[in-house]
């Protein structure tokens, strides 16, 4: 019998695991994995008549109730709100690399959370890696020029916001940069600037050789340079005085001198109020194209101060409302009395005012505590056993928010019966003499109806009683100290030492 030869090789089987799970063909990489509601899978899969291990072949039925529901399965990505984003691209772009596949799943039991950046701020490594971000983030320059011209940068991108774009913190970061120019420091209340901050706009002019307007509102310069064509060119007009007259710097002898270019940073224009706002005097002409401005109008000026003033006559009328003397005042009396009014602060242990002299003022309390004394002549013991008589004050009453005082003093000019102190941080709002005099009969006449003497109803009696009683509480509390000292010495007791540590 011949052996023939095979050709065909027997197979030979290999252990090696890395060969056996080796990847020939690669499978495409899925993208935006859709969302998966495992609540309304398992709904689908147990639709009667669907095929299964007990039935071969799925109903007609079920079949179209699976097709019509199985698309309920993703979860649709939530409507967008309100106008769009720059960053959303930024935002997208995030989220989509920072999905996973136990992040795409959900279900009414456990909804999905959005995967949350752990801060290596709060944790406290030996890595010097997790630091360096941080201290190069909060790195700072020194340099004044250097920091003025990234509060430019910073003022241009904030501005090419609409105002109903930009947030709380947008404005407050407006407010604290224009805080480092001259003009806006000098000559705009803080309280005032924080409110301007909200209307502020930027313009830009892409040609040269442009006029702009400045008695349409104050403009800041952010790009560019221009040339002034009157002097004076900046007025910020609260005080109301118009300038007199204007010098034009075109025809002036010292026009190379007085007329140079405004650089970044500098102001012109104005918030009087002009019948014919496009005219040259504190106009200037744009000497290179692409020129950018921080404008606020005069209108937007008049109205935040219109809305500042009634704020505040707002509050000072409720201040005077919220006293019991005044509720029942007609409201003619009560508005010039508010209008009256200036709010002023003391730090704690002021005097505000001394029994036996004239008031200063009348005062509203708004916030914090006042403490009421009166003085009493006492007779003290001195140590050689001597008697002296000397003159003591005693607290007899505190005054708190919605409380006022020295209405009479005022009024009939006489001196207080009391004196008043402050306790913490108070804030008032008072009313000067000579704003007192100036109000009509009818507001004086239910002044002093209105109002009695401040704690001036009481006796020497009620007085000396007052001081006994504090002093012999005073009195107590010594003796109680020196007998509690007395009883940690004798028993060897030090607080804050061995087992009395803790």
């Amino acid at each position: 019998m011949a052996l023939i030869e095979r050709k065909k090789k027997t197979q030979q089987f290999s252990w090696n695991v890395r060969e056996t799970t080796h990847i020939r063909n690669k499978l495409p990489k899925i993208t935006n994995a859709p969302t998966i509601d495992y609540d309304k899978l398992n709904w689908l899969c147990n639709i009667n008549g669907l095929k299964s291990r007990d039935s071969n072949q799925s109903t007609q039925e079920a079949h179209d109730v699976f097709m019509q529901h199985y698309r309920k399965i993703f979860v649709p990505q939530p409507a967008k709100v309100g106008l769009p984003v720059h960053t959303e691209k930024r935002v997208r772009a995030i989220t989509n690399s920072s999905a996973s596949l136990s992040n795409q799943a959900t279900s009414s039991n456990q909804p999905a959370q959005r995967p949350k950046k752990e801060n290596s701020v709060n944790e406290y490594t030996y890595d010097i890696k997790d630091y360096l971000p941080i201290l190069h983030k909060e790195r700072k320059s020194e340099d004044p020029r250097a920091i003025r011209v990234e509060n430019i940068r910073t003022l241009r991108r904030l501005l090419r916001k609409y105002p109903f774009e930009r947030t709380a913190a947008d404005n407050d970061k407006l407010y604290s940069i224009l805080l480092t120019f001259p003009f806006f420091k000098d000559n705009v209340d803080p309280a005032v600037l924080k409110e301007l901050c909200v209307v502020a706009q930027l313009e830009s002019w892409k040609d040269a050789d442009f006029a702009v307007y400045g008695k349409t509102g104050v403009h800041m310069l952010l790009r560019g340079h221009v040339k002034p064509v009157f002097s004076p060119y900046l007025v910020a007009g609260q005080n109301g005085f118009y300038p007199e007259s204007f010098i034009s710097l075109e025809e002036s002898d010292l026009a190379e001198e007085d007329a140079s270019c405004l650089q970044v940073g500098d102001c012109f224009g104005t918030w009087l109020h002009y019948d014919e706002p496009y005219t040259k005097e504190f106009s200037v002409v744009t000497t290179e194209p692409n020129a950018e401005f921080m404008k606020i109008s005069v209108n937007d000026y008049k109205r935040v101060i219109t809305q500042i003033k009634q704020r505040e006559h707002t509050e000072k009328l409720n201040l005077l409302l919220s006293c019991e003397q005044y509720r029942m005042w007609p409201k003619q009396p009560l508005t010039s009395v508010a209008d009256s009014i200036k709010w002023i602060s003391y730090p704690p242990n002021t005097v505000l005012v001394s029994e036996g002299y004239k008031s200063p003022f009348i005062g509203f309390i708004r916030s914090g505590e006042c403490h009421v004394l009166r003085q009493v002549d006492v007779l003290v013991t001195l140590k050689n056993g001597k008697k002296e008589q000397r003159t003591k004050q005693v607290v007899m009453g505190r005054l708190g928010p919605s409380d006022s005082f020295a209405e009479i003093s005022i009024l009939l000019d006489e001196p207080v019966t009391c004196s008043i102190v402050t306790a913490s941080d108070v804030e008032l709002g008072v009313v000067r003499p000579e704003k007192v005099k100036n109000l009509d009969d009818v507001t004086q006449q239910l002044f002093r109806q209105s109002n009695t003497r401040t704690f001036g109803d009481l006796t020497k009696e009620d007085i000396q009683n007052e001081y006994l009683q504090q002093e012999l509480k005073r009195e107590w509390n010594e003796f109680k100290h020196a007998q509690v000292l007395e009883v940690i010495n004798a028993y060897g007791v030090r607080p804050g030492y061995g087992k009395w540590a803790k």
